[in-house]
């Protein structure tokens, strides 16, 4: 199907993860329901894993739906004007997630086995922390959990998937149903035996004895409420120093990418508590995430103010940063649809993922058609001429066929464009 015979559609999404990290979609799934939400695009981000980036791909191509592929992974801020400080991590001071947004197809390979020691750490130290969680287990009338049976299992780890804190919950909230059951006895159990009261809303879901989403919506709950009882910090196995991840992000044709999560105030899958993270130091940290070679800032438009949106733009237009976004979605519960990117304040988060799509497809043909190559065809140009022109390209590219974007005809007029 070409550009020009398929519907038009506005939204899009950079930022779906899919179960080789913690996901109910595996990343067929993922494209099918983007395409059916209406989206013109979806891109796979998985923590720690770019086993399904492939899959993704191909699903894409079958239906008709363009694709991107990235990767979101922790990393220590050691030896930075970041060291020790909240960052944009709930779980950690001194660690920040990074994104390494549009992976090329050329690269995908290179970047798994970059992945695979830090898979490895994680799965070490998850096995340690459910070691901590059977010793705290049977206080409350639960049994212990294997590692094996009820973790790993119902994970993609021999797939090249990662195990997540969230295959933890998801296992431990399948023991609290057990024993507690499902309805008003669950929510009895978690406010009188656990000590956890959920947010109203959340509690509602879970007083519900019919609700099909229940495990996700409990496991929500333990995220915000419970994880910090049996919770191993990372070691630097795991969370590799940032100035290495960004300059191996580069060297595979990645774009090194900071992802603002900004002060919480209400999360949207529950897992997340009103709290205070990066607003009261935002100007430093861009200089430092600039400092340090990153070169794009990913926001997500339904989950802050539009008064900490205005700032981070601001800030990505004073310090040179390409604005993407993408909504986190790992949850049954959360929608594929970001209706807020129709709006005109944030038209160009859309123009940013069709120049990641061209990036990406451009990028196979040769290093120097990476969006921030030094020998880029239109290096001189301004960034945002430079991703206008490079959106031009990936809007018109047949997503079910993935021959060489290097012969594309606008590809070909950018020498004199450039000058």
């Amino acid at each position: 199907m070409s550009a020009e015979d398929r519907p038009e559609r506005q939204e899009v999404n950079c930022h779906v993860h899919t179960y080789y990290s913690f996901s109910p979609y595996s990343p067929t799934a993922a494209a099918e329901h983007a395409r059916a939400a209406g989206l013109a695009a979806v891109g796979i981000m998985d923590h720690d894993s770019m086993a399904g980036a492939r899959e993704m791909r191909k699903a894409g191509t079958t239906l008709g739906i363009a694709t991107t592929a990235g990767v979101e992974l922790r990393v220590s801020a050691a030896d930075t004007a970041l060291e020790g400080r909240r960052i944009n991590n709930p779980d950690s001071l001194g660690v920040l997630y990074m994104i390494i947004h549009g992976v090329p197809a050329r690269s995908i390979a290179l970047v798994q086995e970059f992945l695979r020691p830090i898979q490895a750490a994680r799965e070490l130290r998850g096995r340690r922390m459910v070691e901590g969680l059977n010793s705290l287990l049977p206080r409350y009338g639960l049994r212990t959990l294997d590692w094996q049976r009820d973790v790993r299992s119902i994970s993609r780890a021999d797939d090249g998937g990662t195990i997540t804190e969230r295959h933890i919950l998801f296992a431990a909230a399948a023991a609290i149903v057990e024993r507690a059951g499902t309805g008003r006895p669950l929510l009895d159990f978690l406010t009188t035996t656990i000590g956890i009261q959920p947010p109203a809303r959340v509690a509602e879901y879970l007083r519900d004895p019919t609700n099909e989403m229940l495990l996700f919506d409990l496991l929500g709950v333990l995220k915000s409420s419970f994880i910090e009882k049996v919770y191993i910090q990372p070691d630097a196995r795991e969370c590799v120093p940032v100035q290495d991840v960004v300059r191996f992000a580069e060297e595979a044709g990645g774009i090194p990418t900071y992802p603002y999560l900004g002060d919480v105030t209400d999360s949207p899958t529950g897992d997340k508590r009103a709290e205070k993270f990066e607003d009261s130091y935002l100007e430093d940290l861009m200089a430092e995430v600039k400092r340090l070679g990153f070169r794009a800032v990913a926001y997500m438009p339904p989950r802050n103010t539009m008064t900490q949106l205005r700032r981070v733009q601001e800030l990505c237009a004073r310090h040179g940063f390409m604005e993407i976004s993408g909504v986190d979605i790992n949850s049954p519960r959360q929608s594929f649809n970001c209706p807020e990117l129709t709006l005109p304040e944030f038209s160009h988060l859309i123009s940013a993922t069709w120049a990641l799509i061209a990036h990406e497809r451009l990028c196979d043909a040769g290093p120097r058609y990476g969006l921030f190559h030094q020998d880029n065809p239109l290096a001189a140009l301004p960034l945002a001429r430079r991703i206008a022109a490079y959106a031009e390209v990936g809007r018109t590219l047949d997503p079910s066929d993935l021959g060489p974007a290097v012969m594309h005809p606008l590809v070909a007029s950018w020498g004199s464009r450039a000058g």
